[in-house]
C-alpha cells in the first residue's frame, strides 16, 4: 500500500518536555485512532521551536528554519490507497483545529536506515 507523509504546521508544537498527557490529549486520541485502523506507520512529534538550532551557509543560528509563522510540529507516515485516503485520515489532526494545517505528500522511498 502507497505511503504518505503528513507534516503538521502549527504555530509550535504541544510536545514540549514538561508537558502533561491533559495537554497532549486530544493529539494522543488522534494518534491512537491512527494506530487503531493499522493505518499510521511511524510518527514523531517535535519539540516547540525554541528548540530547534538552523545551519545556513553563515553558519548555525538559534529557532526554526522559518523566519517566523507556523513551524513543522511533527510529522506521521500513514498507509492509504490513494492520497484521497490520506487526505481523509489527516484530516481530523488537532492542529486544524487549532489555527494551524497539515500537508501531504507521497512517500517517494526511504524508511529506517539504522536501528539504535
Amino acid at each position: 500500500m502507497p505511503e504518505f507523509a503528513v507534516l503538521i504546521y502549527a504555530n509550535d508544537s504541544l510536545h514540549a518536555p514538561e508537558a502533561t498527557k491533559e495537554e497532549l490529549k486530544e493529539c494522543d486520541e488522534h494518534f491512537d485512532s491512527l494506530v487503531t485502523t493499522g493505518r499510521m506507520r511511524i510518527a514523531y512529534a517535535l519539540t516547540p521551536r525554541d528548540h530547534a538550532r538552523t545551519i545556513r551557509a553563515a553558519g548555525p543560528a538559534d529557532g526554526p528554519y522559518g523566519a517566523g509563522g507556523d513551524v513543522v510540529a511533527g510529522f506521521y507516515i500513514l498507509n492509504a490507497t490513494d492520497i484521497d485516503e490520506a487526505l481523509d485520515l489527516a484530516r481530523k489532526d488537532p492542529s486544524i483545529l487549532t489555527g494551524g494545517g497539515v500537508e501531504v505528500r507521497p512517500v517517494h522511498s526511504g524508511g529506517v536506515v539504522a536501528r539504535t
